[in-house]
């Protein structure tokens, strides 16, 4: 099999494309988050903690000389990575939480049986005449 004909059949394969579709609403999805947390979650945030932003912290190791840059230790920005994927990661299972509960709801909608209808007034004529023809072949 050529490499040719072997990189189409894997490329076209389903697990390959749905992969792909997954990556990039993946990555649409992943945009949206960041600007739920930055734009809605951080700001009410920043206010109850006083403003305070993490970002700023950081250890000076070696000042800076000349046109170097000074060395720094950003630990703040450290911080507020951890405390930006904590609240991503939380909005992310809140969300996940609730499909699921919307996927159970549904499922066990589905798998409630129905009452069985009540049956039909033919079907009950036809029953009675099975009965009397029974209960004359008996006799």
């Amino acid at each position: 099999m050529s490499i040719l004909k072997e990189f189409k059949t894997f490329a076209v394969k389903g697990n390959v494309v749905d992969m792909a579709v997954g990556i990039i609403i993946g990555a649409a999805f992943g945009k949206i988050v960041s600007s739920f947390v930055g734009d809605v979650i951080m700001p009410p945030l920043g206010v109850l903690i006083g403003g305070v932003d993490f970002t700023d912290l950081a250890i000076t190791l070696k000042a800076a000389e000349g046109d170097l840059p000074a060395v720094v230790l950003a630990y703040g920005k450290f911080i507020q990575s951890i405390i930006d994927f904590l609240i991503v990661a939380f909005a992310i299972f809140m969300g996940v939480k609730v499909i699921n509960r919307l996927k159970r709801e549904e499922q066990a909608s589905e798998e409630t049986p129905a009452e069985p209808a009540a049956p039909s007034n033919e079907e009950v004529l036809l029953s009675e005449i099975r009965d009397l023809l029974k209960n004359q072949n008996k006799n």
